[in-house]
């Protein structure tokens, strides 16, 4: 990384290098560290909003068929992979303050949205796949924040500090599908909007709801945010255009951790984005094997069994995998990022196999059917605490094996490609089964366990790392 001694208007660094401990700045990094993570978690609560909202919306009357829930939990995905490949390039030419500002700003667009046009039924589906699109701004930010955060930290704490910023970054997804079902509970302000009838589960009766406020309540925190960024925030100057930041795709190495990355933050993000719907169309209201007709006229067909309402349980998952990659995070930096990412690889095979044994709910009785959605439930928290562990063990591996210009290009990249999970899990899930996705899942992960084994853990690896 190159550095310039000219200061511009008190925004940009004097000759910063973090690896001299005498001259680093420890207060200003941990600022920084400190200050993205809170706008992160905000970005990842916007970015997943749809996935909390989606499985209620026929609740409230909205006519969608089950293909177009799943669409419209999957377009975050492609939006927020398509914008990193554009945040990836931004930090060398915006500078921090000006990215985080901005983008936390940016976040007002889709959420405002939400929570106007969830108050009314009628609402297109097209306007509905535009305000997912626009969710695609919280994706799309990770790959700007994490290499600009990096370029305050030495690499002997990179694992830990771009583990704490991404782990506690992803709890906004856990944020946003717990705080949900709550905050619906209750009016907020009168100029906000009227309540709705939400229709309940099978044999329960309706409720009174303020949807809007799953998604006004984050408003006045990204006013705080975007504000907290433009006033503490500093630049690290770095040289480097776009064209010079595109010499990542000449290493090798580039291309391995993308697939790596793919298995772990991949699988995270396409099943917290989807888990809620796999839950409901396996165990619940949405196999007609289970529960017959929808809305008021809805019939369970099965005598004792008690339909689980997934935003009760949704949110666990992306907590586990967040939890994961924030108490992994400074193992990774004691006993380096390869050996973790083989312990993600094997676990993800381990805990898919047993998820897809699920993955065809036993309907013959109550107590079956039980059994299987609590198999279920800890496959699928399994597969989220592995992926977060290998979410950790990643983000260490990559400062360690490239320079630290390339390091801050790969992350974004790595991070853009893998952001399409939520997009390709959504398709994935509409087009094949479950159980023959979940298949694919296991293939892929066997794949990155060889490239791990042969790349960079074995003795004598290419790139210890």
């Amino acid at each position: 990384m190159s550095t310039t001694t000219t200061r511009r208007g008190g925004e940009w660094l004097d000759s910063w290098d973090p690896e001299n401990e005498e001259t680093w700045d420890k207060k200003l990094a941990w600022t920084t560290l400190w200050i993205t993570t809170f706008t992160l978690t905000l970005c990842f609560a916007s970015w997943f909003l749809a996935s909390a909202i989606a499985p209620k919306l026929t609740n409230l009357g909205f006519d969608l068929t089950q293909s177009q829930l799943y669409w419209l939990t999957s377009m975050p995905g492609l939006a927020g992979g398509l914008m990193r490949l554009l945040w990836m390039v931004m930090p060398p030419i915006l500078g921090t303050r000006k990215l985080v500002t901005l983008t936390t700003l940016l976040l007002i667009f889709p959420v405002l949205g939400w929570a106007v046009r969830i108050q009314d039924p009628t609402t297109p589906y097209w306007e509905l796949l535009a305000l997912s699109f626009l969710s695609g701004i919280g994706g799309g930010a990770f790959s700007g924040f994490m290499p600009s955060t990096s370029y305050f930290f030495p690499r002997r704490l990179q694992g830990t500090a771009l583990g704490l910023q991404a782990g506690i970054g992803n709890f906004g997804v856990s944020l946003v599908q717990l705080l949900t079902p709550w905050i619906i509970g209750f009016g907020m302000i009168g100029f906000l909007g009227g309540s709705q009838s939400m229709q309940g589960l099978p044999g329960k009766p309706a409720t009174e709801v303020w949807y809007q406020n799953a998604a006004f309540v984050y408003i006045p925190f990204i006013l705080i945010g975007a504000a907290l960024a433009w006033t503490m925030l500093r630049s690290v100057p770095v040289t480097a255009n776009i064209r010079q930041q595109f010499d990542i795709f000449k290493n090798q190495d580039t291309w391995w951790m993308t697939l790596i990355y793919i298995m772990t933050f991949g699988t995270f993000s396409g099943l917290s984005a989807q888990f809620g719907l796999l839950m409901k169309n396996l165990y619940g209201a949405g196999n007609p094997d289970i529960v017959q007709g929808a809305g008021a006229s809805a019939q369970l067909l099965i005598d004792g069994y008690s339909v689980p309402d997934p935003v009760k349980y949704v949110f666990l998952g992306p907590l586990v995998g967040a939890g994961a990659r924030v108490l992994f995070s400074p193992l990774t930096d004691r006993m380096g990022g390869a050996r973790w990412t083989l312990v993600s690889g094997i676990g993800l095979v381990g805990s898919i196999a047993w998820t897809m044994t699920t993955l065809v709910p036993d309907t013959s009785s109550a107590e079956a059917l039980r059994g299987d959605f609590k198999g279920f439930l800890w496959g699928m928290l399994a597969i989220f605490l592995f992926s977060g562990i290998g979410n950790a063990s990643t983000f260490k591996q990559m400062p360690m094996i490239f320079e630290r210009r390339q390091a801050g290009g790969v992350i974004g990249w790595t991070a853009a490609i893998a952001a399409f999970g939520p997009f390709l899990f959504g398709v994935g899930l509409t087009i094949m089964s479950p159980t023959a996705f979940y298949a694919i899942g296991i293939a892929w992960a066997v794949m990155c366990i060889a490239i791990t084994w042969m790349r960079y853990a074995r003795p004598g690896a290419p790139k210890v790392s």
